[in-house]
């Protein structure tokens, strides 16, 4: 019995505070309803369907939604970071860099140099004394562990990269070079490289560990700042296979290593491919040599010759014949340094030739020998340009720079 009159004084009890709250809401507005005791019975089957519901001021949410994790930042000094809490930066051996994420996150800086692991995403490989030049020599050295065994590829980013230019003589890496081990093979490099970029193939399982090693001999003002992105294998930032560079807008600009038209000097013993991503809707690719407006004759394009002299387009080779379907135009032309591009045409052509090139090298990019740049186009997929150079220059060739094209695709209503 004094049970039964307890659960009858607690019913009162709580229908005294709730009733007089629900009421005083439904006459300010008699359509809206808020939350009450019958929602903890029945939840929200009980209203009609056209009742909207409101939220009472005075239930304030358990969770809230904080913009940060796994996603990058950048810092005002220009790096790009990891968006984290403050506490775990520190922890994790991170630089805060400013706030993030609304407030709710710092933007944490990885950096790592000689001897370092690099443990987190987007770290920076630099230069002891980073950021002012580095003039010492040995061998600098981080080795990268892969987060997760579902990673497929590493991107290197070399937001600053200058240390010894190649000798003069046949342009070797003789006195600094940077060498990448435990991936796919990469060419050596020196000299310039601020603003490329490379992709890695990271092995398989999570044990394999790439080695980023940079190699200094004498004096010079160095300085590098190389940021490392792992990918995951399903990721759509990842690269085609046998892809050093890849690039994915519908126009941009392409390059070789070290590629300056006053100072610059082509590197020796590269091989690689760059690789174009090719956009929806558009079938070809038209290249053109970039603009060179320090020298009265273009140096965009100085792969074989004395560049000091005028020096014609070279084409053969690749498997590419003469107009018509005639044998190769020059089967001897292109034998030591070159650039492969599928089938290329000259692209101001109407009717365009019957035959194409692959290879093309000499002081002039066109599609056609002569000493007369053109623009070049081809609709061979996917979009890729090999670059090969061998271990001689001297005695004849002399101070090539490289090449340095912009491309544009082609949309496939354009006869492609």
């Amino acid at each position: 019995m004094q049970l039964q009159i307890s659960m009858v004084l607690l019913v009162v009890l709580v229908f005294s505070v709730i009733l007089p709250a629900r009421c005083k809401v439904a006459n300010s507005n008699t359509n809206s309803h808020v939350n009450s005791w019958r929602d903890l019975f029945f939840g929200s089957k009980w209203l009609s369907p056209a009742a909207p519901r409101i939220r009472e001021s005075k239930f304030l949410p358990i969770f809230a939604l904080v913009p940060i994790g796994p996603g990058t930042c950048s810092a005002p000094s220009g790096e790009q970071g990891n968006c984290i809490p403050n506490k775990d930066c520190v922890l994790r051996n991170g630089i805060p860099a400013g706030p993030c994420g609304g407030g709710y996150g710092v933007c944490c800086i990885f950096l790592q140099t000689c001897g370092g692991i690099i443990r987190e995403n987007s770290t920076y490989f630099v230069n002891p004394n980073h950021p002012d030049i580095f003039d010492g020599t040995g061998s600098c050295q981080v080795t990268i562990q892969k987060l997760h065994p579902d990673i497929c590829q590493l991107r290197l980013d070399f937001d600053m990269f200058s240390v010894a230019p190649p000798e003069a003589a046949n342009h070797l890496c003789n006195q600094d070079q940077l060498l990448i081990s435990g991936g796919s093979p990469t060419p050596t490099i020196c000299g310039s490289a601020t603003g490329d970029h490379m992709y890695v193939d990271a092995g398989l399982g999570q044990s394999s560990q790439i080695i980023l090693s940079i190699i200094t001999s004498g004096s010079f003002p160095r300085l590098w700042r190389i940021r490392v992105t792992q990918i995951h294998c399903g990721s759509i930032s990842r690269a085609d296979q046998g892809c050093l560079q890849y690039y994915t807008a519908i126009s941009g600009r392409v390059r070789s290593f070290n590629y300056n038209t006053v100072a610059g000097r082509q590197l020796s013993n590269q091989d690689y491919s760059i690789c174009i991503r090719n956009e929806r809707n558009f079938c070809g690719i038209q290249y053109n040599a970039c603009p060179d407006l320090e020298n009265n004759r273009s140096r965009a394009f100085t792969i074989t010759g004395n560049s000091n002299n005028p020096v014609p387009t070279i084409v053969g080779g690749g498997g590419g014949g003469g107009p018509g379907g005639a044998p190769p135009t020059n089967t001897n032309g292109c034998i030591s340094d070159w650039l492969l591009i599928g089938c290329i045409r000259s692209a101001d052509r109407i009717p365009p030739l019957p035959g194409c090139e692959d290879r093309v090298c000499g002081g002039t990019f066109s599609a056609e020998a002569g000493m007369l740049a053109k623009t070049v186009q081809s609709s061979v997929r996917p979009f890729r340009l090999y670059f090969h150079t061998d271990g001689v220059e001297a005695p004849n060739d002399i101070d090539n720079r490289g090449f340095c094209l912009d491309y544009v695709q082609q949309p496939c209503t354009s006869g492609f």
